[in-house]
């Protein structure tokens, strides 16, 4: 099938996990969804990031999302490299690792990409709005590890801006200054945001963060 784009509907999908079978949508519920896929288990790099989505997941469950990981082998040996997490790691995995050993969601989501390995799965990273559309894609090569600060940096985002008129400049932290959306005049902006409004440019307005 085609890449999945931003506003696609995140296709749903019954599948055996480290914690028994999970339907997508009623794993998810109302909340959002972070859907990462590993090429399998017991590699070195994606063991540190399972282990550091683990560490992570207070933070995730602070924004209301709900953390969902993927590997094509089987359950019996996710199991076994969850062990090897937890120990090396110190941590606790708790969340879902799907078992995709007939490579059916790592094809629904194409996850497989054929220029870096037949078989495998990329280490791809889905966000996901309580919706079920897709609200951000990343692809990371397998020397590099994924940033997890990055990905809460972006829920952020994706949360403020969904419920106000503001974008987020390059480098934005939760709670500093956002951009007044451009289908929104100045003279407006100055009524809906009461925090104010700096006029950098007329297409560039900052506004406080209406949520603080």
């Amino acid at each position: 099938m085609a890449s999945l784009k931003l506003g696609d509907t995140a296709p749903n999908f019954t599948a055996n996990s480290s914690i028994g079978i999970i339907n997508l949508y009623e794993y998810l519920g109302d909340s959002w969804g972070i859907l990462f896929s590993h090429p399998a288990d017991f590699t070195p790099v994606c063991t540190t990031e399972l282990g550091t989505a683990a560490k992570f997941k207070k933070e995730f469950d602070l924004r209301n999302v709900n953390i969902l990981a993927l590997s094509v082998d089987g359950v019996d040996s996710h199991l076994e490299w969850i062990k090897d997490i937890n120990e090396v790691q110190n941590t606790f995995v708790d969340f879902p690792i799907i078992a995709d050993e007939d490579r059916k969601v790592s094809d629904l989501y194409d996850m497989i990409h054929p220029n870096a390995d037949n078989t495998l799965t990329v280490r791809s990273v889905f966000i996901i709005s309580p919706d079920k559309k897709i609200k951000l894609t990343l692809t990371y090569p397998a020397s590099t590890g994924r940033n997890f600060y990055e990905l809460l940096r972006v829920i952020d985002s994706l949360q403020l801006t969904a419920n106000h008129k503001v974008a987020t400049p390059a480098n934005w932290q939760n709670g500093e200054n956002v951009v007044v959306s451009p289908a929104i005049s100045t003279t407006d902006a100055k009524t809906i945001f009461s925090k104010g409004v700096e006029e950098i440019k007329p297409y560039l307005r900052m506004t406080p963060d209406p949520t603080m």
